[in-house]
C-alpha cells in the first residue's frame, strides 16, 4: 500500500469515527499518523521537477497569488508590476512562477504569480506540491478566485495539507526531548480537547518517549501535532474575487454574505485594483521610518520599510550589519518618541513615521 492509499484510509477512518471522550485518544493518534504521512509525501515530491519554481526573495515583503487555472492572476500582475507573463482565457497559461515588483507607499512588494492549481494539488496533482511549496516562503498568501468559482475553502485546504496555516498564530507549546524520565506534562491553561493520554499517543508516533511538555495556550490535537512536527508556516491571507464586472451588485452582496469579506476586482478593466493595493499593504503590516544623518535632514523620499513591531536593532540590521555592531544610541522624533530627539537603545520599538538618527562608534 502506497503513502497516498494510507492517507486516504486514515482520512476515511477519521471521517467515520464519531468524536467523543471515548474516541478522542484514537482520533489524536490517527491525526498524528496522517500528519507524518503527509510530510513524507511532500518530502518525496521535492525531487526533480525542473526550474521556474525557485525565485530569489526580494523587496520588503513577498506576496504569492494562489488560485485555480484561468482566474486572472497574470492579468493583475501585468497591471500592477512590469512583469511579463503570458495570459489568456484558458487553463494552465502560467507554467512557471512569474515574479513582479509592486511599489506602493514607498514599499517594494515582491509579487509571485503561481501556476493555477487543481484539487488534489497537495497530494501531487498537476505539480501542485511544487507550486504550493512556494507559499511557504510568503509573508502573505493571496487567495485568488473568479466570481463564478469562489472556492476559498478548497485553496485553504490544499495549503493546510502542505503545512501552511493561514491567519493563525502558532500554539504556545514547548517540547523538550530528554534521554529518560518519560513524558512530563504541565499546563498554564485548560485544554479540554487535549488530554495527557492524547499527548503521549501523539508523541509516540514521532518516537518521542521522554520529554518535558509545557502548554501555555488553548491547544487542540491538530495544533499539538503541528507543534510536534515543528515545520509549519504561519502567515496572513487576503481573499480576492476577480471578474466582478461579469455580475451585478446583488450577486456580489449575496456572495459576500455567504463567504465573508473579500476584495472585489476586475483585473481586466482595472476595477478594484486601488483597493487591492491598499488592502495588500495594510495586511502585510508594514511601516515606514525615515533616517537622517548628522549633516543632512531626514530623507522623506526614500523611507525604510520594515515590519510593524520592529526595533532599532532591526532598523540597524536593515541598513548595514556593521551599524549594529558599532551601535551607540539613536535619536528618535515621531510617534514612538515621548519627546523630540528622544535618546533610545536597540530594544526601542519604532512606529510608522518615526525619524531616526543613529550614532555609531
Amino acid at each position: 500500500m502506497g503513502i497516498q492509499d494510507k492517507i486516504k484510509e486514515i482520512e476515511e477512518e477519521i471521517r467515520k469515527t464519531q468524536y467523543n471522550k471515548a474516541t478522542e485518544h484514537h482520533i489524536g493518534l490517527l491525526k498524528a499518523k496522517l500528519a507524518k504521512l503527509r510530510a513524507q509525501l511532500i518530502k518525496g515530491g521535492k525531487k526533480g521537477g525542473g526550474g521556474g519554481f525557485d525565485v530569489r526573495k526580494g523587496g520588503d515583503a513577498r506576496a504569492v497569488m494562489i488560485g485555480y487555472p484561468s482566474t486572472g492572476k497574470s492579468t493583475l500582475l501585468a497591471k500592477i508590476t512590469k512583469a511579463k507573463s503570458k495570459s489568456g482565457a484558458y487553463a494552465f497559461t502560467t507554467l512557471d512562477v512569474v515574479p513582479g515588483l509592486l511599489e506602493y507607499k514607498g514599499a517594494k512588494i515582491q509579487m509571485l504569480d503561481l501556476p493555477g492549481i487543481i484539487r488534489g494539488a497537495a497530494k501531487g496533482s498537476g505539480r501542485g506540491k511544487e507550486v504550493l511549496s512556494v507559499a511557504r516562503s510568503a509573508d502573505l498568501v493571496i487567495l485568488f478566485v473568479d466570481v463564478f468559482n469562489p472556492d476559498f475553502e478548497g485553496l485553504a485546504k490544499e495549503l493546510y495539507e502542505i503545512g501552511v496555516r493561514l491567519d493563525k498564530k502558532p500554539p504556545d507549546v514547548s517540547i523538550t526531548k530528554l534521554d529518560s524520565g518519560g513524558i512530563s506534562i504541565s499546563r498554564t491553561v485548560e485544554c479540554p480537547e487535549l488530554s495527557d493520554k492524547t499527548i503521549i499517543n501523539v508523541l509516540s508516533v514521532y518516537g518521542i518517549h521522554n520529554a518535558n511538555v509545557i502548554i501555555r495556550s488553548k491547544t487542540n490535537v491538530d495544533e499539538f501535532v503541528d507543534a510536534v512536527v515543528g515545520n509549519r508556516v504561519y502567515c496572513k491571507s487576503l481573499k480576492v474575487v476577480n471578474k466582478v464586472d461579469l455580475v451585478n451588485s446583488r450577486y456580489l452582496n449575496e456572495l459576500r454574505n455567504k463567504i465573508g469579506d473579500f476584495v472585489s476586482m476586475s483585473a481586466e478593466t482595472g476595477k478594484g485594483i486601488d483597493e487591492f493595493k491598499e488592502r495588500l499593504y495594510n495586511r502585510l503590516d508594514l511601516i515606514r521610518v525615515y533616517t537622517k544623518s548628522r549633516f543632512e535632514g531626514a530623507d522623506f523620499e526614500e523611507p525604510l520599510v520594515i515590519k510593524s513591531g520592529s526595533t532599532i536593532e532591526d532598523v540597524c540590521a536593515s541598513i548595514h550589519r556593521d551599524l549594529l555592531k558599532n551601535f551607540k544610541y539613536a535619536l528618535i522624533t515621531g510617534p514612538s518618541a515621548k519627546f523630540k530627539n528622544q535618546r533610545v537603545g536597540l530594544k526601542h520599538k519604532v512606529k510608522d513615521g518615526d525619524v531616526i538618527q543613529i550614532f555609531a562608534r
